[in-house]
């Protein structure tokens, strides 16, 4: 990732940790859920917004072959929940933003 890309990842990834700790996750499911993010991240060197739903159904194939079947709905689980609550309420901010300024 280029420096921009990591800078955008690690606010990503900050806001994860922040939304599970709300969410009262225990700290095993926090560094699950952390590590599903870091995982995908590294694996296609880029942050996991950008990330086509043909690379994601990739991404899980590979895993299914290399994993645990445990491991992988760790992963599932974990970025449900960082591309249902960190990144629909990044949507949902720029949508109000835009309202807002028109």
């Amino acid at each position: 990732m280029n420096q921009v890309e990591t800078n955008r990842f690690n606010k990503l990834y900050q806001r994860h940790l922040r939304l599970l700790k709300l969410q009262g996750k225990s700290q095993k499911t926090i560094d699950a859920y952390a590590r599903a993010v870091r995982r995908i991240s590294e694996h296609f060197d880029c942050c996991p917004d950008k990330l086509t739903l043909k690379q994601r159904e990739k991404y899980f194939y590979d895993l299914v072959k290399s994993h645990c079947w445990s491991t992988v709905k760790v992963d599932r689980n974990g970025l449900q929940f960082f591309w249902k609550h960190v990144l629909s309420t990044l949507r949902s901010v720029n949508r109000h933003c835009r309202t807002k300024c028109i």
